[in-house]
């Protein structure tokens, strides 16, 4: 991922925030290798040589393609992830910023970067800790040492473990099952959960979530009652 990566992956999140018409976006990589090994390093290396490759260590501020995605805190749409392959470095903190996680057998997660002098600062060592037993998290990313795709889901760091000619098929049927739902109700469940998880549960539940408000507000919170009423499927605005 090099800086022009970043800016046109920051058009197509900011496209897809904005459109009302898309309730679901599935992140990928392309071809089998890889669904994303990271930073261009030679890139990087270049930067360092003739003095723009800045001073900062977390997060993309200033950077092109800000904020990327493992910084956009407020997105209430759902974001899965369909991993194929290698997922290192920054490719691996792409895919803990997703909502969902769907992975082929053949996956490989790690985080790197203290092997190379540097450090998870897309939030890798922030989410890790949050995601998986901290202990473990922090055996990876002192040391770098990968895991396999069984391994991550048994660390609850990703939803489902299929075979690789099966990834697309159940990666569809999660999307489904997110279409199904109430575009509405599962953005503001996204919501409250995200910003409720470490929150004492009282706050929690005194808390105020815009999208909440906006589902409780919306059409499609008379529309799903009605449709279950009069034993038909419902028929989601997502206003």
């Amino acid at each position: 991922m090099n800086r022009a990566m970043h800016a046109e992956l920051a058009e197509v999140w900011d496209d897809f925030e904005a459109d009302d018409d898309l309730w679901v976006a599935v992140l990928t990589g392309a071809g089998e290798r890889a669904f994303s090994v990271g930073q261009d390093l030679k890139e990087l290396a270049a930067r360092q040589v003739d003095g723009t490759a800045g001073r900062s260590s977390f997060g993309s501020r200033g950077k092109p393609g800000w904020p990327r995605l493992t910084e956009r805190f407020d997105l209430v749409k759902p974001v899965v992830a369909a991993v194929r392959g290698y997922a290192y470095g920054g490719g691996f903190e792409l895919a803990m910023a997703c909502d969902l996680v769907i992975a082929s057998d053949d996956a490989v997660f790690a985080l790197p970067e203290t092997r190379l002098g540097l450090i998870a600062g897309a939030g890798g060592v922030f989410r890790l800790v949050r995601q998986a037993p901290f202990r473990v998290a922090l055996g990876h990313l002192l040391t770098g040492r990968p895991m396999t795709a069984v391994r991550a889901y048994e660390l609850g760091l990703i939803n489902e473990v299929v075979a690789a000619e099966e990834l697309d098929a159940c990666v569809d049927g999660w999307v489904a099952d997110l279409l199904r739902a109430a575009p509405l109700a599962v953005r503001a469940a996204k919501e409250a959960a995200t910003k409720s998880v470490t929150m004492p549960l009282p706050e929690a539940f005194a808390a105020e979530y815009e999208w909440e408000q906006r589902r409780m507000l919306s059409r499609d919170a008379l529309e799903g009652p009605a449709a279950f009423a009069e034993k038909r499927e419902p028929r989601w605005e997502g206003r």
